[in-house]
């Protein structure tokens, strides 16, 4: 029986453990809840504490950056258990163990990014092989922004020369190596952060509430125990169905963008569906990237230039009917956020940890809030990050 089957209708835990002895909330004394409410949103006033809360600050977002290949798994794996954690227990429901059931689960995943990369690997090479005989093109359709990129090219040029002086004439060679040991690079440390991701990720969903249950044990008050149940099933209801939410209009627009592509003529509709589907977890800067795409294949493929706006203006179509009406109606229901606070945080986590980082950007930015407006000396900061 998991944790969220022993709380009642009013979110209360009735046993969480028959070694803890949870205190009677109606034998509780008067005197010590009046004394323990607090103004609706107080705001820190001690300069010390202000001071100290800023310097921790800082520490814990230097440790995230240094520590990045190992937290930024951690944190990934904790994101996908909320959205994998449903499906295990409907297994379980189903007598499969727990233990299997999350084995299984994490075997589609891995399955499905194999299978999605395996598949998308001979569309992708091909456009990759097409590119260097497609810049003859590509220069025709924008000779008009010729002129002034030379200037550009040449002032920058200019100003590097004055910077930095003479090149030296083993450049070309090691930014070429440069570029290989990067590459290398990158890929094993993808192959690496996937592992480590994986594994987190299996013993989070083979322990299940084992984590809350020692918070509520170690918990002195009641009024503890309750917060804290009641913030991991918030976090865990509104997260999963935002991700599970967001997944599936991104489903819907990757398969949308597939077919939009084959009418437009440009050909393999698989790949520029599944480019869709991911850019669109990337709130803003995805979709304005997936234009970009979009716009150059039209210039490499078709001869006319307004023949060649045709896929963008699909694409971006298929977003303003996206993002105007299907998402408002569907995310609005479970959380709203500022979308000034979703921008920063967005450049901020892409600054931190790349791509990945913009990706968790918004689910750690919603648990958050969800955490400040459930925490009284946090609630101000919860009211800040409101929509």
């Amino acid at each position: 029986m998991t944790l969220s089957d022993k709380i009642s209708s009013d979110g209360i835990a009735l046993a969480v453990s028959d070694r803890v002895d949870i205190p009677d909330e109606q034998n509780a004394d008067p005197a010590a809840e009046v004394a323990e409410e607090q103004p609706r949103m107080p705001l820190p006033s001690d300069p010390k504490t202000i001071f100290l809360g800023g310097l921790f600050i800082l520490v814990a977002l230097t440790a995230l950056q240094a520590a990045s290949a190992i937290i930024l798994p951690v944190i990934l794996a904790f994101i996908l258990k909320l959205l994998l954690q449903p499906f295990v227990r409907l297994l379980e429901r189903l007598r499969v163990p727990q233990a299997a059931g999350a084995l299984l689960i994490i075997m589609l995943v891995v399955g499905g990014l194999v299978g999605l990369g395996t598949a998308l690997s001979g569309p992708a090479e091909t456009w990759a092989a097409r590119l260097p005989a497609g810049i003859p093109r590509l220069g025709e359709h924008l000779r008009f922004l010729r002129t002034p990129f030379e200037v550009l090219q040449r002032t920058l040029h200019q100003a590097e020369q004055v910077a930095t002086g003479p090149a030296p004439s083993n450049r070309t060679d090691a930014l070429q190596g440069g570029f290989t040991d990067t590459i290398i690079g990158d890929v094993r440390a993808l192959v690496g952060g996937l592992f480590t991701t994986m594994l987190v990720l299996f013993f989070l969903l083979v322990s299940g509430d084992t984590f809350l249950r020692r918070v509520v044990e170690i918990l002195p008050r009641f009024r503890d125990k309750r917060q804290a149940v009641d913030i991991s099933q918030q976090i865990e209801h509104d997260i999963s169905g935002y991700l599970l939410t967001i997944t599936t209009m991104n489903a819907a627009v990757g398969s949308a963008t597939a077919v939009a592509m084959h009418v437009s003529g440009l050909g393999d509709p698989v790949l520029w569906g599944a480019v869709a589907f991911l850019l669109n977890y990337v709130p803003i800067l995805g979709p304005l990237t997936g234009m970009g795409i979009f716009f150059l294949a039209g210039l490499l493929t078709f001869d006319s230039l307004w023949h060649a706006m045709l896929p963008v203006g699909l694409y971006v179509v298929i977003h303003l009917i996206e993002g105007e009406i299907v998402t408002p109606m569907l995310v609005a229901r479970r959380f709203t956020l500022n979308p000034v606070v979703v921008i920063l945080s967005l450049i901020f986590w892409f600054w931190m940890w790349g791509v990945p980082g913009a990706i968790l950007s918004v689910p750690m930015l919603a648990i958050a809030k969800i955490v400040c407006d459930r925490i009284r000396p946090l609630m101000a900061l919860g009211h800040f990050l409101e929509g």
